[in-house]
């Protein structure tokens, strides 16, 4: 097949027959499908299940510092909580938080305590003359510009590129603009690009030279051990970010989150930040009169299930070999069937949870449409976009990992199907 853009308005018109007729076969099977979330598929959650087997007695019920945790107490977690989830993070135990089952959620407090109280004794955000500036990495995480468009902030696009955030870009805005308090950072396989930070990338962040003291930089290392194959040279790597700051004399300018959602339960894992000790202290003055402590009980099941942080990496190699195929099936697809019409692009993630898709400019949403008419649901367009604005209105988010194998083949038929039309419809436009 020749490329779209080199097809007559006459050939194009029969081929719009064509793919009308092929969409409305597809209307007429009645399909439920979805890969809108990146949600983790049965198979996946059925890996964890002997992990609610572990605490089985009331002699298994005490952290190592001999606390009981079926009682009040350890706002910051138990001790080896904090010490197997700070091995993850690359962080000393005395610079962790260990708390509930979200990360999402604790992004979203330091963000509330920054409006309502401050960064280590700086002017609260609400009470600034103008409105907090927080940037954005784009295509990036809905729910993370959700959350700072929920308390009114001004998000900022920044391009995302192969190798992280574009830094000509984030230092002009951080190091001159007073009002940027905060930037949005998925460092190892970005939601949704897959990206990997390098290393120049890294150390660019760690020594930023913001205009304000209570920048920071909101490290959310979701996928760190979330690879899709076991090669070495395939897996992200990225440098201590913590390390990197303490180096280059930032050591408070960044907050690193990760939890266990996606390993273990996804709304029963364990959630934990990891920041530099003035941060830490900061942090720990406010959640003391908002918590007695969290769920110690099921980070004590983490623990004793995972061992340690090679016991959480070795899990991880199990999710790999289930998600894989399903990779496989969205990237070969999606070659197969448009790689030579020159109509879109993707990604071709080694880890992480989603494949980055670019339609045609002016395509997405009417690719979205469609594709929900027919039974399958994708996250809206835009929605990796703030304000689920896409300035081309050509990014689609594919979530491959829910679905089974069959289910996804069948989703994927559809969607490339929608994707041909709506640009053949878009050319026909011309």
């Amino acid at each position: 097949m020749k490329p779209y853009q080199e097809l007559t308005r006459k050939e194009l018109l029969e081929l719009q027959k064509e793919l009308q007729a092929a969409y409305e076969e597809q209307k007429k099977k009645g399909w439920k499908l979805d890969i809108s979330r990146g949600k983790p598929g049965k198979e996946q959650l059925d890996l964890s299940m002997p992990m609610l087997d572990v605490l089985t007695s009331k002699d298994s019920m005490y952290a190592e510092d001999g606390t009981d945790v079926r009682n009040y107490g350890l706002v910051d977690g138990i001790p080896e909580a904090k010490k197997m989830m700070g091995d993850l993070m690359g962080a000393d135990p005395s610079q962790v938080i260990v708390f509930g089952n979200s990360s999402l959620n604790m992004m979203y407090d330091c963000v509330a305590r920054s409006m309502i109280f401050g960064v280590c004794g700086s002017t609260p955000w609400a009470k600034l003359p103008e409105k907090a500036k927080f940037l954005c990495p784009v295509p990036g995480y809905d729910r993370h510009f959700g959350v700072t468009e929920q308390f009114g902030l001004e998000l900022i696009n920044v391009p995302m590129l192969e190798d992280g955030p574009d830094m000509d870009v984030v230092e002009e805005y951080v190091n001159n603009d007073a009002s940027v308090k905060g930037m949005w950072c998925v460092p190892v396989y970005a939601n949704p690009t897959g990206a990997v930070y390098s290393e120049e990338t890294v150390k660019r962040l760690a020594a930023l030279k913001p205009a304000a003291k209570d920048f920071r930089i909101y490290w959310d290392n979701a996928y760190v051990i979330h690879h899709l194959y076991e090669e070495e040279e395939k897996q992200g790597k990225v440098l201590n970010i913590l390390e990197e700051c303490e180096k280059a004399g930032n050591p408070d300018i960044v907050y690193q989150f990760c939890s266990t959602s996606k390993v273990t339960f996804p709304g029963a894992g364990v959630a934990a930040m990891s920041s530099s000790p003035a941060n830490i202290a900061d942090i720990k003055s406010k959640i003391q009169w908002s918590t007695i402590g969290p769920d110690k009980i099921n980070q004590l099941r983490h623990v004793k299930f995972f061992k340690d942080v090679n016991g959480l990496k070795e899990h991880m190699k199990k999710h790999a070999a289930i998600i894989r195929p399903k990779f496989d099936i969205v990237v070969e697809t999606l070659e197969k069937e448009l790689g030579a019409l020159q109509i879109a692009s993707w990604t071709h993630p080694v880890g992480g949870y989603f494949v980055s898709f670019d339609a045609m400019e002016g395509c997405a949403k009417n690719i979205v449409q469609k594709c929900k008419e027919a039974g399958l649901v994708l996250t809206g367009a835009g929605a990796a976009f703030p304000y689920g604005k896409d300035p081309k209105n050509s990014n689609i988010r594919i979530a491959p990992t829910m679905p089974g194998i069959e289910e996804l083949k069948e989703a994927m038929e559809l969607f490339v199907i929608c994707v041909k039309l709506a640009s053949v419809e878009k050319l026909l436009e011309a």
